[in-house]
């Protein structure tokens, strides 16, 4: 029976998109990425879970911002622990967001986008490295030298791939 389903189903597939102006209700459409250039939280849309990126380099572990020092940046926002670090990352964004626009540092060094958990991380020649998982922060420090140059390799192809909303 699951088998005649198929078929059936198959039949309609094929059939259907020759009649005229139904066609446009099958017609596949075209395929768009639904993984964001900046990894943000998936239910608030906040770039890296909502904690304050300029934290990573000042504090003894990053702080969770604060919904009332947000700025935009790259499409997404961002918050910020207190209106220091607002001004600070207002100034020069690109020294303090995360590697890759958040995603995980060793699988962008492995040729692929992962998420990255904002934990996870570690803060490599100046610069804020984000990891999917605390395996492959231990991997990245194993050769952190060729894993970011890896990564900022693989980092242009891969990001054009990448939503920007």
């Amino acid at each position: 029976m699951q088998q005649t389903s198929k078929q059936i189903l198959t039949m309609f597939a094929v059939v259907l998109p020759l009649f005229g102006p139904f066609s446009a209700l099958f017609t596949p459409a075209l395929a768009q990425s639904v993984v964001s250039y900046i990894t943000a939280d998936p239910l608030t849309g906040i770039a890296i879970g909502g904690m304050d990126p300029v934290s990573y380099f000042t504090e003894k572990a990053p702080q969770q911002g604060k919904a009332e020092f947000e700025f935009y940046w790259m499409g997404a926002p961002w918050h910020f622990a207190n209106e220091a670090n607002f001004e600070i990352f207002k100034r020069h964004p690109e020294i303090y967001a995360p590697q890759y626009g958040g995603h995980g540092a060793m699988s962008m060094a492995r040729g692929f986008v992962s998420d990255s958990d904002p934990r996870l991380y570690t803060v490599f020649k100046d610069r804020l490295f984000l990891f999917y998982s605390a395996a492959n922060r231990e991997a990245f420090l194993l050769a952190p030298d060729a894993a970011a140059r890896q990564g900022a390799a693989n980092w242009p192809a891969l990001s054009k791939t990448l939503s920007t909303q």
